[in-house]
């Protein structure tokens, strides 16, 4: 099927593990609400077949919150279907500041996947060159105003597929 790159901006719930775990129920209901083989998203992950021939492209295939600086390992078992932050030096770089908003989000995707569809080389420093492995993705915690010191939502983005 080949890789596919996802990415989301979804509420901050308290913490990234409910943030996670709310995203998951919506994607799920939207891709799953009616379809008659996964009752729920339990179901879906006990599909080892499923899960690990094909996946569902999408923050589906991500079923846990690492708290990890270093980039997951391909030999390390451990290492798929996790959700790390960004490295405060990356947000600092790809963003200007440790603070950044959803719309600063959307708008450096954005310009991302515009210079990944340019017709001329780009340099690999975008911020969706971060993710260092398939079936992996990333998180950076965003504020409703540069400044404010409460998160109001996640942005999450990785790639599935091989």
């Amino acid at each position: 099927m080949g890789a596919s790159g996802w990415q989301y901006v979804t509420a901050y719930e308290g913490s990234v593990e409910a943030s996670l775990a709310a995203l998951h129920a919506r994607v799920f209901a939207e891709d799953y609400g009616d379809d008659e083989a996964y009752e729920s998203l339990d179901d879906l992950w006990d599909d080892e077949e499923f899960m690990g021939e094909e996946g569902t492209h999408s923050i589906l295939d991500i079923q846990r919150v690492v708290y990890m600086s270093s980039p997951p390992a391909p030999t390390d078992s451990d290492d798929y279907a996790t959700l790390r932050p960004v490295r405060p030096d990356r947000v600092r770089h790809h963003f200007g500041t440790e603070r950044p908003t959803p719309a600063q989000f959307e708008d450096l995707l954005a310009q991302a996947h515009e210079a990944s569809r340019a017709a001329r080389p780009h340099p690999a420093n975008t911020l969706l060159d971060e993710p260092h492995m398939r079936w992996t993705g990333l998180f950076v915690l965003l504020y409703p105003e540069a400044g404010e010191r409460e998160p109001s939502h996640v942005g999450i983005f990785g790639y599935s597929g091989d």
